[in-house]
């Protein structure tokens, strides 16, 4: 009998070989054969899950997109049934800040990401809907005059944040109290 083959578990492997790469090289090391290499598999293989690089682009940033979700619904749950706005807003950005191993992988790929749908408009969609469905979720949670330009200001310092530990021009430390300041003034 043959035995059954888990597409998703492949292509998930195959999407974590392709942030591997872009983690350590960028994404404009990343093609077929070097994913291919990384995964342990043949460029075959990645040729029949993805017809394309930006289809598996797409999956890539899909997979990155649930990790960080998982972590953020962790870091939330932590928090107890109902957290005030401010500590629930705090720990939703800290938990997608590149603070630790695992967050700087995820954000080293989702910058690369970034740049890469900033010339590829159309594989973007799906962050552009993700920015959309975060700035509607903050802006809930405020009680400002505007409260979509307030989460459009607060999210841009998160990915600022974010840009700058990654780059290694801010700690974490610094990273937190600078958040912890724009808090205290949208929190006043």
């Amino acid at each position: 009998m043959p035995r059954k083959v888990d597409s998703h578990q492949r292509r998930t492997r195959i999407a974590d070989a392709l942030m591997r790469v872009a983690a350590a090289q960028g994404l404009e090391a990343v093609s077929l054969r070097h994913v291919a290499a990384e995964a342990g598999v043949s460029a075959g293989m990645v040729q029949h899950y993805f017809r394309t690089k930006d289809e598996m682009m797409r999956f890539a940033l899909s997979v990155v997109r649930d990790r960080t979700q998982v972590r953020v619904t962790e870091a939330i749950a932590r928090l107890g049934a109902e957290p005030e706005p401010r500590l629930l807003l705090r720990t939703m950005i800290t938990a997608i800040l590149p603070l630790d191993d695992e967050s700087r992988a995820l954000g080293r790929v989702a910058l690369a990401f970034l740049a890469y749908t900033a010339v590829r408009p159309a594989a973007g969609s799906a962050l552009r809907e993700d920015t959309a469905e975060m700035t509607g979720f903050v802006a809930g949670l405020l009680d400002v005059a505007d409260p979509e330009r307030a989460a459009a200001g607060l999210l841009a310092l998160m990915e600022g944040l974010g840009v700058h530990l990654l780059g290694g021009h801010r700690t974490a430390g610094q990273a937190l109290a600078t958040l912890d300041d724009h808090l205290d003034r949208l929190f006043r």
